[in-house]
């Protein structure tokens, strides 16, 4: 148990590393009065936003919190579970508002720093990005602890693997709060981000034929707030859940499969340290990002490599030593499968790197098909897409045999699904770095927009556009990532939803075939989910962008001398109007994650809840990766082409590509990142409410 303080530990070093990164951010100068004017504006709206929408999310919380109740007075679930959902959901939260904070500080610094130079704004902008991914493992790590000693208190009567088991089940089944509250922020903010992107892009670039972030555009505010609170606070909450249940899920099935062996707690303990072990290795890695002050996209990219590798090596390196402490030579295995997952989420980002960075030929291509015409363009994409999908699903699927016959899962199936789940926690071991990787994009986005605003020299926005290009190489390498670590995590789920639906039914075992009717049922309903999910949240994103546009074409139309440049838009307008729709739209896709699993079971049974949650993790995975991917190729595409190449800006050729980044936007931020938080949410929902469904089913 004393090992057990490693966690407290490494949560204090990440939070208060954060807190000395985000003090050095802050000492950086901000720059003109105008630039910290255009800031402030981006900043206040971002706060605002968020406000509204953590208001709507609290009366959600609030329903939820007196169902749970319900559920615990009837005795299907602990009366821990509710408080500690919303103690997730608040965690969670304040990770998304912590990292959106640093992010809204930072732009404006960024931008003032890129007139020094590009490896200076790159600093001040990944050391933003940083405080996100320290603030996330941090917080994850001081929540855990306080449960898990809280926990291990109140049941300190009960001998120690029926202690630890019962502390995993309560804690995996209390992570619904932590899903809920990232779903949210990922689909409120993705709707909000890409409803102003498009509708500024379209009106600005197409229509009236104006520079992205031109200040006469009255989207661009809210473009640059929903850079924040949707790329930003929003993947920050994402990546928080997806971190936290994939340590949990190891939790719980370490309690499980090693309490035969009488090593209920050394099982449970793995992944906990090996995460801490993690937080170290990330503070490591991330001061070993740097490059030169005329690197390329290349040179970038190798940098911010060079700090994911070094990060993994150290993990490597310490996880070797924690497995044989805990767990003795006999089990090493279990340090091979976590190996197999940290090589995988490597051997993703490489190969997202290859789709997505017009450094490399297909998106190249992408850029080339603009001299044929729009639908080239959108067809290659597309094509590019469907293609990234082959890698990732390959690796994850070899990951998820590997971990679970190298654990030993051969000779015992419970071994084996523990071996699943250290993989998950072996691809998420380095977050800390891999975040910050991801969280600095948006802040460099804009910074290049706040330079087009403030009128910076064109070398500024030169250097900005370089990081953002970047940024959306490694967004879509996070969101893969993301998505790649939850199909393993929700593997893992699964198996934790069969032992507890055992558990009630004991002395019967759940037999399940794919041959059996509610299980096909069960299947073909969760299949179509995230094709439902994702009409609902593009439409979301369509419709709210159709408000904007016709909005800024109000205004260039009724305010005289804006179109000269001699007036200021209204701003605060097209702000309003993105937070209204975003905070609407977000109900019904949240109702249908929710509501999805506790209908399947009641109508179908326990088993058709098995095959829902299968169907949408086979079809959502493959989803989220072509069109995050898809996404990512238009928009660096349409980057290329602004660099000087096939015309240039103003071209019809950027016109065409610009057309196409709108098309891929709701698809990379919007409807392909949240299809992660629809699978997860929707397996969280299953765990908790497994009592109650197997209690009242309509059929067995």
């Amino acid at each position: 148990m004393a090992l057990m303080l490693l966690v407290p530990i490494s949560s204090a070093l990440a939070l208060s590393f954060a807190g000395y990164l985000a003090y050095t951010v802050m000492q950086q100068d901000e720059g003109s009065e105008l630039v910290k004017h255009i800031a402030t504006a981006i900043r206040e709206g971002a706060r605002a936003y968020l406000k509204r929408q953590y208001t709507t999310v609290a009366m959600v919380f609030l329903v939820v919190f007196i169902g749970l109740m319900m559920l615990a007075i009837m005795g299907y679930i602990s009366f821990f579970v509710p408080y500690a959902f919303i103690h997730g959901g608040f965690s969670c939260g304040l990770a998304g508002f912590l990292g959106m904070s640093i992010a809204t500080q930072a732009n404006s610094r960024t931008t003032t720093a890129a007139k020094k130079g590009l490896d200076t704004a790159l600093r001040v902008a990944f050391s933003s990005g940083a405080v996100m991914g320290l603030m996330v493992v941090g917080l994850v790590l001081f929540d855990l602890s306080i449960w898990f000693y809280l926990l291990n208190y109140f049941y300190r009567g009960l001998e120690i693997g029926a202690r630890i088991q019962t502390i995993t089940s309560i804690l995996v089944t209390s992570a619904i709060g932590t899903s809920l509250m990232a779903f949210f922020a990922r689909v409120g903010g993705g709707i909000y981000t890409k409803a102003a992107d498009v509708g500024a892009d379209f009106v600005g670039k197409v229509e009236i034929g104006i520079p992205e972030d031109d200040p006469r555009n009255a989207a661009v505010i809210a473009d640059n707030v929903g850079d924040n609170v949707g790329d930003v606070a929003g993947m920050g909450a994402d990546l928080h859940e997806s971190y936290a249940s994939s340590i949990l899920s190891a939790m719980s099935l370490g309690a499980i499969a090693f309490a035969k062996y009488g090593m209920s707690l050394q099982g449970t303990l793995v992944p906990l340290t090996i995460v801490a072990a993690g937080v170290l290795s990330s503070v490591l890695g991330i001061f070993s990002v740097k490059v030169g002050e005329n690197a390329g996209q290349k040179a970038l990219l190798s940098a911010l490599h060079r700090g994911v590798y070094l990060t993994s090596f150290l993990v490597f390196i310490a996880s070797f030593f924690i497995v044989y402490f805990l767990l003795g030579m006999e089990n090493i295995g279990v340090f091979v499968a976590m190996t197999v997952g940290l090589v995988a989420g490597l051997i993703i980002s490489v190969t997202t790197d290859y789709y997505t960075s017009y450094a490399y030929g297909p998106t190249r291509w992408v850029a080339s098909s603009t001299q044929r015409g729009g639908a080239t363009m959108i067809l290659n994409g597309l094509s590019v897409g469907m293609m990234s999908t082959g890698a990732p699903i390959i690796v994850v699927s070899l990951a998820a045999a590997a971990g679970y016959l190298l654990a030993g899962g051969g000779s015992d199936p419970q071994l084996g699904l523990y071996g699943v789940a250290i993989s998950a926690v072996g691809m998420l071991s380095t977050l800390g770095m891999t975040l910050a990787t991801d969280a600095y994009g948006p802040v460099a986005d804009n910074a290049g927009g706040i330079a087009e605003m403030s009128a910076q020299d064109p070398v500024v926005r030169e250097r900005t556009d370089a990081l953002d290009a970047i940024g959306n190489t490694t967004a879509a390498v996070g969101k893969g990532f993301c998505i790649a670590s939850g199909v393993l995590t929700v593997m893992a789920l699964l198996s934790a939803y069969k032992g507890q639906v055992e558990l009630l039914m004991a002395p019967k075992t759940l037999e399940m075939s794919i041959l059996d009717a509610s299980i096909l049922a069960g299947l073909f309903i969760g299949g179509m989910l995230p094709f439902l999910f994702s009409s609902l949240t593009i439409g979301a994103v369509g419709r709210a962008a159709e408000k904007i546009m016709i909005e800024v074409r109000r205004q260039f139309e009724e305010i005289p001398g804006l179109r000269e440049g001699k007036a200021k838009p209204d701003y605060a307008r097209c702000v309003d109007i993105c937070t209204a729709a975003a905070l609407k739209e977000m109900l019904l896709p949240g109702l249908i994650a929710i509501a999805a699993p506790v209908l399947v079971g009641l109508l179908l049974g326990v088993k058709a809840i098995a095959g829902l949650l299968a169907g949408a993790l086979i079809s959502g995975f493959p989803m989220a990766v072509m069109m995050a991917t898809s996404g990512a190729s238009w928009d660096n595409a349409k980057k290329y082409i602004e660099a000087g190449h096939y015309g240039g800006k103003r071209s019809i050729p950027h016109r065409i590509a610009v057309v196409a980044d709108t098309i891929g936007d709701p698809f990379k931020d919007t409807a392909g990142p949240s299809l992660d938080g629809l699978i997860k949410l929707m397996s969280m929902t299953a765990l908790v409410t497994t009592s109650f469904i197997l209690r009242h089913a309509l059929l067995s």
